[in-house]
């Protein structure tokens, strides 16, 4: 009996400890000049969401690494003299794959007087300069944040103003009254058809998405206004960017 008592309190120990820990990963990755593309070293790069705050200095070789951050949604900030504060918030850190990043600063300019520079985050800035208007950035994780949108941008978008889904069981948008075979796909600058399963030829929707939110990196979703280079656009355009995987280490998701 006492045998089965001190079996019991041991089990009972470790199942308390093990869900005690909290589990963590790797942030990694090089700070660069946004201009010149030059690494940066020397930079002060830490995650400012948490208590107590955790940061590190990049190497010789703009290099940094941060070992042991929880998982979760987190801030990170970098900072470095002659250069503007960079932020970037809700980053993901999942426990199965390393975040691999690359983080550019801005060289901050003073002429003559002193000048404060405030850094703003505009999230409906486009990434490509030239669309100005009817334009919108996403990232990943908005696909996991937006109602029925099962990882799936082009279900996400659904819920943007002027765009509708035109069926429950398929993924085509229809951008301010226009069909949904207008919509343009661009990946990194080249136009592509349909990326969606079960998609009939020449539309531009499909059943299911064979996009996958482990490779895409913050994209631009335009309703209007296109520059000439997307030529064949009439209702819309999804141009994909592709994220940077793990130059180290080779990660699967199941």
């Amino acid at each position: 009996m006492k045998n089965f008592i001190l079996i019991l309190y041991v089990l009972t120990y470790f199942a308390a400890s093990s869900r005690a820990q909290v589990p963590t990963q790797i942030i990694r990755g090089v700070v660069v000049d946004e201009i010149t593309q030059a690494t940066l070293p020397g930079a002060t790069v830490v995650i400012a969401d948490l208590d107590p705050v955790m940061g590190v200095n990049a190497d010789v070789n703009g290099v940094f690494r941060l070992d042991k951050v929880p998982v979760g949604y987190h801030t990170i900030k970098v900072v470095m003299m002659g250069y503007e504060d960079f932020v970037r918030p809700n980053v993901l850190l999942n426990s199965g794959k390393e975040l691999v990043l690359t983080l550019s600063l801005r060289e901050k300019l003073v002429q003559v007087k002193e000048v404060t520079i405030t850094a703003e985050l505009e999230k409906q800035k486009a990434i490509n300069e030239m669309s100005l208007v009817s334009t919108r950035t996403f990232s990943v994780e908005e696909t996991q944040k937006f109602a029925a949108a099962v990882n799936d941008p082009a279900r996400m978008v659904s819920s943007f103003a002027g765009v509708l889904s035109t069926d429950d069981g398929n993924n085509n948008v229809s951008i301010r009254g226009n069909s949904p075979n207008g919509l343009q796909w661009r990946m990194e600058g080249v136009e592509i058809p349909s990326p969606n399963h079960y998609a009939f030829p020449g539309t531009a929707g499909g059943g299911i998405s064979i996009l996958s939110s482990q490779l895409l990196f913050n994209s631009d979703f335009l309703t209007g206004a296109f520059t000439a280079e997307y030529g064949n656009a009439l209702s819309g355009v999804f141009d994909l960017k592709l994220r940077k995987g793990n130059n180290e280490n080779r990660e699967f998701t199941f």
